[in-house]
């Protein structure tokens, strides 16, 4: 109806906002450091090693919250987080430390060096957030195994250039050629870096995932400034401000998940499936939520599969590549597909026996009645094609509109193969259950014809990854267990 579809768009313009206002709370910065940037504000040595103790301090509460924890609740992000802080730490502690007038001589070449590494540094490991190692087993152990490794060798680096000066060259001076060399490497992963953020505030919509696209911004604004910017000048020190500012942008969000025991994301662009698919159910509305009860009154087994379909369906999409506002109308398409049988009587939806073709008839009505019923509850004209069109197949042969390959959208296709895996490895009243093997087998046999090859294998992609966790789940439990028989003896 008119009041969901305002809601929507309501939704995605407050979004659109959101990210706008992001986008002006970097820019603004960007111009007054750079309106400043030849304004010298003096050699001020000691409140330089304040300023860079100060966001040492924050770097490193930050390494040592996130590591720690997320070690503790294996969340193989937060200690990602928590390494590339600690590098920073690391680097900011031996650019204080050769500051003129505390430990280092009046000419050297290590306070520009850690100086100019602090943040590429950071952001390369923080990049690693979405590396896909990180759902191997070992990913934490490696992870504090690379945090020692960097640590160790700032430390050694740090010790040679305050013992020996001019052994460390002064490089990189701003604009210089390895300046722009290692700004343009540095604005590639905060590139990264802020895709992701900004994929993450879409899929969550939370305000502190919105903070850590800010605190990106922030921290490409200081790099800027570091590598661009004459030492001492306005825009030089507005940099290690907005260094300090930014870090704490990006951690905050992190611990906020780790205190809520939950799985940190902001950095990775993406969101466990079945908290998308749970949120969406939330979103709803009373309305529809009533509906999907009468549906589970009348058929438990569908009211299931519905949620089973629209949790597997978004983990294909994401493995396909399918943007944030896609993912949600998968997950909404998904959990809505078979509202039409609401209108289908029991005695053909729960018959035990084959049907007759005109009961048959009946069932390939309910994605049209869906479609109708998404329709009058003011749903998007995606989320009705999905409704609509998860029964058709790419040879032209499926139901109601008996749609041609090219008329069959990529997300029609990830739900359509869904279903049909779902519904087939499911009891059902008029037959068994099929096993993983043999339902695959099935779908593949109809593969080119009714399903899309890309979906097909990222389905078994999808489900072989669930295959080997459950595998490993298993081994562990079973070491445990027999852990356990040896101490009882």
């Amino acid at each position: 109806m008119w009041g969901r579809e305002n809601r929507s768009r309501d939704l995605s313009n407050r979004l659109t906002g959101a990210i706008v206002a992001a986008a002006i709370a970097v820019a603004l910065p960007v111009a007054a450091m750079a309106t400043l940037a030849n304004r010298s504000f003096g050699e001020l040595y000691r409140l330089h090693f304040v300023g860079a103790s100060a966001t040492m301090a924050v770097a490193t509460l930050a390494a040592l919250v996130l590591t720690s924890v997320g070690a503790r609740r294996d969340d193989r992000r937060a200690v990602v987080v928590g390494t590339a802080f600690s590098a920073m730490s690391a680097l900011l502690l031996v650019h204080g430390l050769a500051t003129p007038e505390v430990l280092g001589p009046e000419h050297n070449g290590l306070i520009a060096f850690a100086g100019g590494a602090t943040l590429p540094v950071g952001a390369a490991v923080l990049c690693l957030v979405g590396s896909p190692r990180l759902r191997t087993p070992g990913a934490v152990r490696r992870l504090l195994w690379l945090q020692a490794a960097l640590i160790v060798a700032i430390v050694v680096v740090g010790a040679i250039g305050l013992t020996f000066p001019t052994v460390v060259p002064g490089v990189p001076s701003a604009n210089s050629p390895p300046a722009l060399v290692l700004l343009a490497v540095s604005l590639i992963f905060f590139s990264v870096l802020a895709a992701r953020a900004r994929r993450t505030f879409v899929l969550t919509r939370r305000p502190a995932d919105l903070w850590v696209l800010v605190g990106v911004g922030w921290l490409t604004t200081a790099t800027l400034a570091a590598l661009l910017t004459r030492p001492w000048t306005l825009s030089w020190w507005g940099g290690h401000l907005f260094e300090t500012l930014g870090m704490l942008a990006v951690a905050l969000p992190v611990s906020l998940d780790l205190r809520r025991s939950a799985q940190s994301r902001s950095l990775a662009g993406d969101l466990a499936a079945a908290e998308l698919v749970a949120e969406e159910e939330a979103l709803l509305g009373p309305q529809v939520r009533a509906l999907m009860l009468r549906l589970a009154d009348k058929d438990t087994s569908t009211e299931e599969h519905t949620r089973r379909v629209a949790l597997l369906a978004v983990r294909v999409g994401e493995a396909l590549g399918l943007s944030a506002a896609r993912l949600r109308r998968l997950a909404i398409g998904g959990l809505l597909h078979d509202i039409g049988k609401l209108q289908v009587a029991d005695a053909v939806l729960k018959k035990p026996d084959r049907l007759t073709d005109e009961e048959f008839e009946v069932i390939r009505c309910h994605p049209a009645w869906g479609d109708d019923l998404a329709r009058t509850l003011g749903f998007s004209p995606p989320v009705r094609q999905l409704i609509r069109s998860h029964h058709e197949r790419l040879d032209g042969n499926g139901y109601p509109d008996r749609l041609e390959a090219a008329q069959i959208d990529l997300d029609t296709r990830i739900l359509t193969v869904c279903d049909v895996y779902d519904a087939l490895v499911s009891q059902r009243v008029y037959r068994d259950a099929l096993g993983h093997e043999g339902a695959l087998q099935i779908i593949a046999d109809d593969e080119g014809a009714a399903f899309d090859p890309a979906c097909v294998w990222t389905l078994r992609t999808v489900l072989a990854v669930d295959a080997a966790r459950d595998l490993t789940l298993a081994g562990a439990t079973s070491a445990g267990q027999r852990g356990a028989e040896l101490l009882a003896r």
